[in-house]
């Protein structure tokens, strides 16, 4: 008897660890996002395997299959279809940002875990549904950020925690490039990335959801007591429904921070600076830190840190996905990834909307 516990236990551990090793089954929702590479060109990774593809649009299914490789015959019309057909246990979404709240719709019920490209919706309400969703059903819903494969950011923040520069008093975080025309986006991508419903916004929200995000896993979940905004159009001729220039400023009890997000900056740049009580960080770019100390009036000492990239899982967004899913990974409250900071991005882009159409501050509750 013993022995065929010790048999049993062996054979139940080894199963396990199969399952454990086992590529989770990726579905990708869409292709009309310009970020859809970084899955379709993952080829050489292991740790997941793409097993279908929804895009109606099959101009655009067939070029991408002959640059990225994959057969047309995982490509379906429907998330329904490709859903019973390849029964996959997570969903990667890269359409537009109105689509984030119906692949949910469509995954949730079923299981099915979801991350999707920022922001995590373009509505408050879209996002306090996707939320309600993932509860109810136990899945994981994840929004990818390229901020959040930056160790600059990371150490800037442990710096901080550790009181290198004293108590935080302000943040300015600028994001953007020459905008979505100028730099030469896909005209799939184009069409819906300018459009006020399918986007949300123009710059306002592609990259004001930046600094919202990154600002939320700061103050470790913290809302702004109010939210102020302006933008303008300074392309007309390329963005006519959006705006394409934006400043947000958020107020706390003893902080400030400014957003920045733009698409006329003449270099593109996801940049981060923090200011304390004595000293500053500035997270320049993914791999360059530079520390600020103050000494007197005006003279400071500087020490600039070139870092690696970010390690295993976290150097790739879909390796984090993987190891939440199999539970090798839990991410901290309010974290980049997660729900709850990204419901909260969605109440601030949302006042920014609201304050810059009214000239008014918007309070949050």
């Amino acid at each position: 008897m013993k022995n065929l516990l010790v048999v049993i236990l062996y054979l139940l551990i080894n199963i396990v660890g199969f399952a454990q090793d086992q590529p989770i089954r990726l579905g990708v929702a869409g292709l009309t996002h310009g970020h859809v590479g970084w899955i379709l060109g993952r080829e050489t990774k292991t740790d997941m395997v793409m097993v279908g593809i929804v895009e109606p649009n099959k101009a655009l299914a067939q070029r991408l299959s002959k640059e990225f490789g994959f057969p047309m015959t995982i490509v379906y019309d429907t998330m329904d279809e490709m859903i019973s057909e390849t029964k996959p246990e997570a969903v990667a979404a890269f359409g537009n940002i109105k689509d984030h709240v119906k692949v949910v719709q469509a995954c949730a019920p079923k299981g099915i875990h979801v991350m999707v490209e920022k922001p995590l919706a373009t509505t408050l309400d879209e996002a306090l549904q996707i939320a309600h969703l993932a509860k109810i059903h136990n899945i994981h819903v994840l929004t990818n950020y390229e901020t959040s494969w930056y160790e600059t950011n990371m150490q800037a923040v442990k710096e901080l925690k550790k009181g290198t520069i004293g108590e935080l008093r302000k943040v300015i975080i600028r994001d953007g490039h020459k905008g979505p025309k100028k730099i030469g986006v896909s005209t799939e991508f184009l069409e819906w990335l300018t459009d006020p419903k399918l986007n949300g916004g123009g710059a306002i929200t592609d990259f004001g959801c930046y600094g919202a995000n990154l600002m939320t896993w700061i103050m470790n979940g913290s809302k702004p007591l109010s939210v102020t905004a302006v933008t303008q159009q300074l392309q007309p001729e390329n963005n006519p429904n959006v705006d394409d220039d934006a400043t947000i400023i958020l107020t706390y009890p003893n902080q400030m921070a400014i957003l920045e997000p733009s698409w006329n900056w003449p270099i593109g740049r996801k940049d981060m600076e923090l200011y304390g009580t004595k000293g500053a960080l500035y997270a320049d770019n993914p791999t360059q830190l530079r520390l600020r100390i103050a000494k007197g009036y005006s003279n400071y000492t500087e020490e600039t840190f070139l870092l690696p990239q970010r390690e295993k899982p976290f150097n790739d967004p879909f390796s984090v996905f993987t190891a939440v899913i199999k539970n090798e990974l839990q991410l901290s409250p309010y974290n980049v990834y997660s729900l709850e900071n990204n419901v909260i991005v969605m109440e601030i882009l949302q006042a920014a909307i609201e304050s810059a159409n009214s000239g008014k501050t918007i309070p949050l509750k």
